[in-house]
This record gives C-alpha cells, sequence and structure tokens, in this order.
C-alpha cells in the first residue's frame, strides 16, 4: 500500500524488537515519512512526524512530541481510507520538508568574499 502511494521512496527493511519496514525519499532512516511495523498481533503504521499532520477525527494514536500511528490488526482494517490518506499527507510532508532543507541549505552556503587584498599605493 505504501509503495503504491509512494512509488518513487525507498523501502528498507530492519530487524529490531519488531520487523520494520521504512520508507524514504533519499534512502536515509532519518528521512523516512512512514514506518510499517510488525507485531505479532498486528501491524502499526508509524507515521515519523504524524503530530505535524493535520488529523481532526483524531485517527492518529500516540501523546509523544513527534510519532504518531495507526493500528491495523484485522484484514479488514486495510480498507480503512484513513490509511491510504495519511500516506499521502505524510510523503507530502516529507517532500515538504525536503525542500526547506534544500532551500536553507542553499542560503546558508557563506557568500563569497571579494578580495582583501589592499589597491597598490601610488
Amino acid at each position: 500500500m505504501v509503495l503504491e502511494e509512494a512509488p518513487a521512496s525507498i523501502e528498507k527493511v530492519l530487524r529490531v524488537y519488531a520487523l520494520v519496514f521504512w520508507y524514504s525519499l533519499t534512502g536515509r532512516m532519518s528521512d523516512a515519512f512512514v514506518q510499517v511495523v510488525t507485531y505479532p498481533k498486528g501491524v502499526n503504521l508509524m507515521f515519523n512526524r504524524g503530530a505535524e499532520l493535520e488529523d481532526p477525527d483524531g485517527v492518529l494514536v500516540g501523546e509523544g512530541k513527534i510519532i504518531r500511528h495507526i493500528k491495523v490488526r484485522r484484514p479488514e482494517d486495510l480498507k480503512n481510507p484513513y490509511l491510504r490518506k495519511f500516506i499521502r499527507a505524510a510523503l507530502k510532508h516529507a517532500k515538504s520538508i525536503a525542500r526547506d532543507k534544500e532551500l536553507a541549505g542553499r542560503s546558508m552556503k557563506p557568500a563569497r568574499r571579494a578580495s582583501a587584498k589592499r589597491p597598490a599605493r601610488k
């Protein structure tokens, strides 16, 4: 489902306490916008910057400063339209952050300095 909504994303797999599939536009985990975390009793669709996404219906779960998730416990939960909605929103947000970083990087480059040489005295 994530790759259908974000076909340009890079999928990586990590095995820790759970099997985690994470998706980013750069291949860096720090830039991941969504993770699919598998547990024995279900899956969490985690949004790394979910607290920054609009959620007027209170669908996203979590109380931390940044991460939010949606629980998927039964196969029929995959039909929930919010899953795709939030994947698309997280992707859009990730692209916006990447653009902001790129623009900030450009403006942070030091200006080219004029030569410090003084003109020769006459």
